[in-house]
Order: C-alpha cells, then structure tokens, then sequence
C-alpha cells in the first residue's frame, strides 16, 4: 500500500470511528463496528480486539474469527502472540505466525486458516491495556505504512474503550504498567530518612483526552507555532551567558537542539496529523514509537539520546497544550512525596519545605547536586527507582524509608502498621533527643567534647538553636553556587556570610571556601577546553579549580572578611594536597585583608585559617603545614574513597567503604597524634563523625571535635554521655596494634559491656 494509500486509509478509519465514539450506542456495538470498519479499511480477512481485563487479553471484538470465541478466549501476558504484544509492548509484524516461538493455538478461534499476522499494543497512558491484531489467510508481511495506520488506529481506540469504560483498572498491567494494589518498590538510598506523603510528579503529565482532528490544518498550525516556541526556549538557554561555554551539560543542549530542529522529527509529526489526530495526539503517537525503539536500544548513549528525545517531547506536548510549570509552581497541597526522573538543586528549593516530606527520582546519585542540597534540608531521597513513573499514579499514597532502600506504593494496612511502628520508635527517640538539647555532651570522666553541625543553606542556621550545637563546622559555601544559575556575586555571598553569622551570635562558624569543580561541575565555570573527567572525585576541583581562578577566590574572600568585621572569621580549604596550595590560598585572603584595610574598613579581630585533610598525600606533609594551621579538620567521606581506591557513589564498593577498618583508624590515629603533638586541634567534618559507633572511635583516637548533620547530633551527644573516654583510649592501642578481623564488631561488643548507647 503507497503512503498516500495508507495516510488516507488512516484518516478515512478515523473519522468513520470518530462517528462511532459520538454515537449513543453500547460499548460493546462499538466494538463490533470498529473491526469492521478496519477490517474494510485495510482489506483484511481478520481484523480483532483483545482488552486486559483481570489480568488476562480478552477476545471482545472479531471480524473473521468464530463469534462464539468472543469474550470466551483469553490470553495471559507473555501467552502466545497477543500476550507478548502486550507484555513487552511492542508490534509484531509476521508472514508465518506459526513460526514465531510465542505462537499458540487457540482451536475456539478458527484461525487456523489464517497464515499472516499483525499486532500493535492499545497504549493508554503509557501502558498496554489490550492489542488489536489483524490476519489474512495469505503469508505475507504487512507493509511498514499498514502497521503505521494499525498503530495511529490503536491510539484512537484507547480512548474509545476508555470513554466506554472497559479499560480495567484494577488488571495487573504489562511490563511497565502501573498495578492498582499495593506495591514496594526498592531502590538507591541517597538520604536516609523515612516519610508519608502523596505523589506528586515534578513534571505533571499531560493527559490526551481528544485524539480525532476536527481540522487538521488547524491542528497543523498549533504544532508548528509549539515548535517555534519549544526553539526560541532552546536557543535562549543555548546562548545565555552561563550556559555559553563547553562542557557536558552543552552536549546536552546541544542534543536538545539538534532534535529540536530535527525535519524528521516534525515531518513524522505532520504525517500522523496527516492520517487524522490532533496535535496532542500526533506528538504522543510519535512518542510512542520513540519509547518501542528505546526498549530495542541496547547501547548507552543510544539510549540516551533517544531519553533526550523524549524529554522534549514532553516540552512540546507541555507546550502545545497549554498545561506548562511544575509542581513546585502550582504549590504543594498535601504532605508531599515528589516524584521525577531527575531534580536540579534550585528546582528542589523551589518547594514548600513544610509540605515536602520525601523525594523519589528514577535517576540520581550520592554526589548529585540535588542529593547533597536534600540532605543539608534533611529530605529523605530515594534513587535510581526503575519505571517509577508507571508504577505510581498522582495522589497516590506513599511510604518512603530510605533506611530500607523501599517505597511502599498504595500500602496495605499491613504495610502501613510496620511503618507506623518503625516510625513511632524513630519519633519517639528523636524525642528523647531533643530533650537533651540544652545538655552538654560531656562524657561520664568529665570530657567537654565540641560538637557542631554542618550546614550550606541559610535556613539551616536555624539547627543550632534546634539542637543546642556549639557551632558550624562546616559551612559548604558552595550550596549558593550550586543553586544559582550564574555566579553569586560578591554583595550576595556577602548578605548570606553576615546572615549566618548573626544567626549564629557567639557560637563559631567554620566557612570551607568554595568546593566546586569535578563532581560539582557548575556550566558557569567549566573550562572552554576541558574535557569530561572520569574520575571527577579527584579531578579539577576545591582549591586546584580556586587557585587556577583568583578573581572567583579574591570575591569569596572580600565577602568572608567584610562580613566578619568586629568578629572571628574561621576559614578553611578545601581539597589540600600539598603545602604551597594552602600558603596560595592564605596569602590571597591575607592580600584581600590588606586591600580591605587600606580602604579603612572594619576588619574581623582574627582570621583563623585551617584546611581540610582530604588528601592521603597531605599526612606525609603534616610536619611542614601544621606550623602554618589554627586547626584542622579531617573530611572522612573523600578521605576514605582515595584511601580504599573505592568511589563512594558506587553501591558495589559499599561493603569496602568501611569507617572502621584498621587502614582508616590507623591513619587517623596516626594524623591525631600528629597534630595534637603540634598543638593544633583537629576534628572531624563527615558523615563518619554522625554515626554513633564510628563517633565514639573517633574519640578513642583522641579527637575532640566533631561536625556532623544536625540530625545525628542528639544521638551523638547520648552516646557521648554514656562514654567513659579514658576507657576506650586505653582500650584502642591494642585494637590497632592487633586488629581483629571484624573491628567493627569488636568496637560494638566493647560499646555493649560498657553500657555506651550506640543507635
């Protein structure tokens, strides 16, 4: 059949069916009507309906089979050749059905007589919730085009049956189907916590309800203007200013753009337009053709691009039909569980803090930059959640603990009792904890151990009062670069420096300059000729990227300084590997001081510099920079993957990543020693120091400071009052001399004898 023939065919079966959607007749008359007008249309012997109804294909409707098989045969998914249609969505185009391996014989039917056969999937809402299939007694192959009006036929059908009502909602669907009953999904766990909430999709879905042209040039006109919109925004970000140098996220727009102004593209789009469905439609049945292509796509970056493509097809669908923003926009209702492929940093501070409780995405990772944002906000993030967006409909009710690596979707009574109870025990001790809020963690034999939050948000300062904390020991001035979508100027980093020091009155506030670069890779600052890095942990980053750039560090430190003025100002580097790159730093800010106090300004009463000891290379040097330090802080998470050789993003290296191995308590015993025999204090800013048992053998090593998430700071303090120090310092030696080969379950046996509260 020619093109023309087939385009022509389409459109004639759409609007005879468009006659029989309007018509006040039964479902089930519709039905039969429609495999005749097929079957007509298409000059085929066999034309038939099958719908998912309690979890099996119904035979509904047939145009050449036996009667008496209608609403009698069923399939289940995956059984013979209807079900692996619907189970893998996907057509099936055979000269020989009895040749396909799936094939299986139903002798109700009669198609015995019957050699060629083709089937397309009735996709309603990204699911398969039946398949029509046609036959000729004749072998033969059906031509591309035929498969094409089958398939733009197939999509017009899905929201006949719907209107009908005979989509079963309640069926187990196809791979990728969203099930009605309870559900657990598992994935990554990015932020621990646990929450309840309703889902809400980021990028709120685009519900096709008319899918029959009234008038297609019309239709044709409301496509092209989508387009001219979709690649204004395109260029606009492509051209701007931050985003107007190379790196990886300008191979993305670049991509973007590209299928942007892709003919082939907007050509099959008018094709299908041409065949009689309006512009949502056509969009959307181009659409799920990309989606069958991408299950066959087993190569990365394919499959990459074709996720690409994807996406901006849902822009022009967005477009197109008027229904633009996201959820953060229309605001937040309910106690919320976000849903999305993917979140920016800024797009995740877009929301209602109160009412967003928990995040699920199908992508992301432990360094992502909305990862590290949601874990400084203390939302819980669960990753890496396959096909989330067709196993959870909106408003749906959820259960996230991160704790477990588990969603619960639509949870049963059962489901619902277990996680109550977990969280009851969960409130119940963070309860405890707060009441030990105005206590100091001072152990039983009378140590003063100083213990501080990390923090990179302004409203993270508020922590301090919650938790009753000795100060900021970490404060990741790199969150506003992360959140911005151009460089925070010099007045801006200034206004939230001074707001956090006035927030935090007496107590100290330790500012680690910039960590930016590598895995934080921000559009603004790429290099015009840097390539993609494959070990971005220990790429160009922190203090190499700082120096490389004076103008970006003198800015940072002209806003620390004047914002300190009268004060104190705690400064610290981040990513030290050697000595001369702190004595770079420290006489930039010092140069910085000087041209401050040239201009008569007010100055801080002292600058306190110290460095964070990430660097294995930078403990072989501890002798030559610590005569240069106020203090020192060693930053246990890079520390222990560059030790162990083990990225701390990859979950197959979790059980290597280990805070208790001999390596990294040796190490650092050898490092506390060290500094404490120089004189300079030395603490600990990582999430090792937030954990109980890891806390309590950091300060068997001798540490005194700790700065951790302000969540872990109550159980931290408990374990640290129920601690005899002197003890477990006279413990520890012979446990690093002859290191048992489980020490972890050493330390908790010797933490259990002496009564230490280890959560």
């Amino acid at each position: 059949m020619p093109a023309a023939a087939a385009t022509f065919a389409a459109r004639e079966i759409l609007r005879r069916l468009h006659d029989v959607m309007a018509a006040r007749t039964p479902a089930q008359k519709k039905l039969d009507q429609v495999v005749e007008i097929i079957g007509e249309s298409l000059s085929s012997e066999v034309c038939s309906i099958y719908l998912l109804r309690d979890g099996l294909l119904e035979l509904f409707a047939t145009r050449g089979l036996k009667q008496e098989a209608v609403h009698v045969t069923k399939l289940a998914l995956g059984e013979g050749l209807v079900g692996t249609i619907a189970e893998n969505v996907e057509t099936l185009n055979l000269d020989e059905a009895t040749s396909h391996p799936e094939f299986l014989y139903k002798p109700e039917t009669g198609e015995e007589l019957y050699h060629s056969f083709a089937g397309v999937p009735i996709v309603r809402r990204e699911r398969a919730v039946g398949v029509l299939a046609v036959q000729h007694e004749a072998s033969r192959r059906y031509d591309d085009v035929e498969i094409e009006a089958l398939q733009t036929v197939a999509m017009v059908l899905a929201e006949l049956i719907a209107g009908a009502g005979l989509i079963d909602e309640n069926a187990p669907g196809s791979r990728g189907s969203r099930e009605s009953g309870p559900t657990r999904l598992t994935g990554l766990k990015l932020v621990e916590g646990m929450a309840r909430g309703r889902a809400v999709f980021h990028q709120p879905r685009v519900h096709i309800e008319h899918t029959v042209a009234e008038d297609t040039e019309a239709e044709r006109q409301r496509v092209y203007a989508a387009f001219r919109q979709m690649r204004e925004q395109i260029d606009r970000m492509t051209s701007q200013a931050e985003f107007g140098v190379a790196g990886e996220h300008q191979d993305v727009l670049e991509t973007y753009k590209m299928f942007a102004y892709d003919e082939g593209w907007s050509r099959r789009i008018n094709e299908a337009i041409d065949s009689g469905l309006t512009a949502e439609a056509a969009i959307e049945r181009v659409q799920q053709r990309t989606r069958m292509r991408m299950r066959a796509i087993s190569d990365p970056l394919l499959a990459d691009r074709m996720h690409d493509l994807e996406d901006l097809s849902n822009r022009l669908l967005r477009i197109v039909s008027g229904q633009l923003g996201t959820a953060a926009q229309m605001g937040l209702r309910h106690d919320t569980i976000l849903v999305a492929r993917n979140l920016g940093p800024a797009e995740l501070l877009e929301y209602d803090r109160r009412r967003l409780k928990g995040v699920v995405l199908e992508e992301g990772s432990l360094t992502a930059h909305v990862t590290i944002v949601a874990r400084a906000m203390g939302v819980p993030v669960l990753g890496r959640v396959r096909d989330v967006r067709h196993s959870i409909a909106d408003g749906d009710p959820l259960l996230l603990d991160v704790g477990e690596a588990a969603l619960f979707v639509r949870p049963n009574p059962p489901m619902e009792d277990a996680f109550d109870a977990k969280l009851g025990v969960t409130q119940k001790r963070r309860a405890e904890f707060a009441a030990m809020r105005d206590l100091p963690p001072v152990s039983l034999d009378g140590e003063r151990i100083t213990l501080m939050i990390n923090a990179g948000l302004r409203d993270d300062i508020a922590s301090l009062d919650v938790t009753g904390a000795d100060g900021i020991g970490l404060f990741r001035t790199e969150f506003q670069f992360l959140v911005s979508a151009t460089l925070p100027q010099r007045e801006r980093q200034q206004r939230l420096y001074r707001d956090v020091l006035d927030a935090a009155g007496d107590r100290p506030v330790i500012f680690r300059t910039v960590d930016i670069g590598g895995d934080k890779a921000l559009p603004y600052l790429n290099d015009e000729n840097a390539d993609r890095e494959e070990n971005p942990a220990m790429g160009w980053r922190a203090i190499r990227l700082a120096l490389e750039r004076p103008a970006l560090m003198k800015a940072q430190a002209r806003a620390l300084i004047e914002a300190a003025a009268g004060r104190v100002l705690h400064v610290m580097f981040p990513m030290i590997s050697e000595p001369w790159e702190f004595d770079a730093a420290r006489t930039l800010f010092e140069g910085q001081r000087n041209w401050i106090h040239e201009r008569n300004r007010m100055l801080p009463q002292a600058i306190r510099y110290g460095t964070m000891l990430e660097v294995p290379a930078l403990a072989e040097q501890l002798d030559l920079i610590l005569p240069k330090l106020d203090f020192l802080s060693i930053g246990t998470n890079d520390l222990t993957q560059f030790l162990f050789a083990a990225d701390r993003a990859n979950p197959k290296l979790a059980e290597r990543y280990d805070w208790l191995s001999p390596a990294i308590l040796r190490f650092l015993a050898r490092v506390t020693a060290q500094s404490q025999a120089a004189g300079v204090p030395v603490g600990v800013c990582g999430e090792m120091g937030g954990r109980t048992l890891e806390a309590m053998a950091l300060l068997g090593l001798g540490i005194g400071r700790l700065s951790i998430t302000p969540a872990a700071v109550g159980p931290v303090k408990a374990m640290i009052r129920s601690l005899d120090v002197a003890a477990l310092r006279a413990e520890m030696p012979a446990l690093l001399v002859a290191a048992p080969r489980d020490l972890r379950g050493a330390l908790a046996a010797w933490a259990d004898r002496s009564g230490v509260t280890i959560s």
